[in-house]
């Protein structure tokens, strides 16, 4: 079927005769004029109106895709456009045929970046939804994500090339064999960080919003991003750490989520007895230390016969003390123990785990630890080993004898 073309259907509007300079510029205003309309159309009215449906209509609220879907919808427009013009260009415009050769590849061209652009939008749109899904911190694609992309944009400049040349794509393809190795030295990273995306995600070892601690790169906070070449941790300090992605594979790294997610978060300190201080302790402080302290008189019924020492003694209290406290976790490991003998003393160490795993309630339950047991650590005639500093002894040589 033969296509009329458009200066025919202009010509009796304009009365020029055919091919005269009014009507060449009448046609090739009014089909550049077309080509606009239709963009406008599909980017103003079209695509918002699709837009308002689907929100209307779905389950779930979409107005945070309403920046993608707004890339999308010019893209989108930009691409019918690019089509109309490779399929009725000689209907709708009048010019020399090498003319028309040169703008045919460059609207191919446009058609291919285009389309390109119009995939990276749709690549988009499912990051964005998958992102609101409960799973998303748990297992992140953004790796993936930046890997189909990159897909994406090769297969974009081999097509783009092989356009510009008038070669066949499998003719572009076959030079790249002789570079290869230029080729995996250029993105051995991206190799790499391809790769350890994939374990991360398998392993599920790394997530978004994770708390991890990377010694050898001086990372210590929370998980920002996991993309295809780098983390990005946020430090505790606001500062954010680079660390390149297979790096968290070659190398070793804590992550905290596992204390996150259990029952409670240690507390492991220890107090420093003074040996000068240990003794065995007589009926009268016994029964001083009863009246003062409620837990010790009951530790001493539950075991009459034993000739009770102070630091005995007191390890008893101090872990019945922690057991019996309230944001202290009681179905884990609670204790109070002794460890080897320092050149600093006896250490007694309080070993529990916080109700509350937030980072300043924790430090102030083990704060308030501490300083109960130390508070009460002369009530049992015990003394904290301390490092006499140079001006305690410039003191102790002043006091008269």
């Amino acid at each position: 079927m033969k296509v009329t073309h458009l200066s025919e259907v202009l010509a009796p509007w304009v009365g020029a005769t055919p091919y005269s300079g009014l009507l060449i510029i009448g046609t090739n205003v009014l089909a550049l004029v077309i080509l606009l309309l239709v963009f406008w159309l599909i980017r103003q009215w079209l695509l918002p109106r699709i837009q308002h449906f689907l929100s209307e209509n779905s389950t779930s609220k979409i107005g945070f895709l309403a920046p993608y879907l707004s890339k999308f919808s010019g893209r989108f427009s930009l691409v019918m456009c690019t089509l109309l013009f490779i399929a009725f260009k000689e209907a709708l415009f009048i010019a020399p045929v090498w003319l028309f050769k040169v703008f045919g590849v460059v609207s191919q061209v446009l058609l291919v970046i285009s389309i390109g652009f119009l995939l990276s939008s749709l690549v988009n749109i499912v990051n964005a939804i998958y992102n609101q899904q409960p799973f998303a911190k748990s297992v992140p694609i953004q790796s993936l994500v930046q890997v189909s992309k990159l897909l994406i944009f090769i297969v974009c400049a081999i097509l783009v090339i092989s356009l510009a040349l008038d070669k066949s794509p499998t003719y572009i393809l076959s030079g790249f064999g002789a570079i290869a190795a230029v080729t995996l030295l250029v993105f051995k990273d991206t190799i790499l960080g391809l790769v350890a995306s994939i374990q991360i995600a398998a392993n599920r070892l790394l997530a978004t919003g994770d708390w991890i601690q990377v010694d050898a790169f001086g990372a210590d906070g929370e998980v920002i991003e996991v993309g295809l070449n780098t983390v990005r941790v946020r430090n505790w300090d606001n500062t954010v750490t680079t660390i390149p992605t297979y790096k968290i594979i070659s190398d070793s790294f804590k992550n905290w989520r596992a204390m996150q997610e259990s029952n409670g978060r240690r507390i492991k300190r220890a107090v420093y007895v003074d040996f000068d201080s240990i003794q065995l302790l007589s009926e009268p402080q016994l029964s001083t230390l009863s009246q003062t302290l409620p837990e010790v008189a009951q530790i001493i019924q539950d075991t009459p016969e034993q000739q009770w020492n102070n630091v005995s003694l007191f390890r008893r209290y101090a872990e019945a003390y922690l057991k019996a406290h309230p944001q202290v976790n009681s179905e884990c490991l609670c204790m109070v123990r002794e460890l080897a003998p320092t050149q600093y003393g006896l250490p007694v160490e309080l070993y529990c785990f916080s109700r509350d795993k937030r980072w300043v309630p924790y430090e102030h339950l083990q704060a308030d630890l501490l300083d109960h047991v130390l508070t009460v650590m002369p009530s049992f005639a015990l003394r904290p080993y301390q490092v006499i500093s140079s001006h305690q002894s410039e003191i102790n040589h002043k006091k008269p004898e």
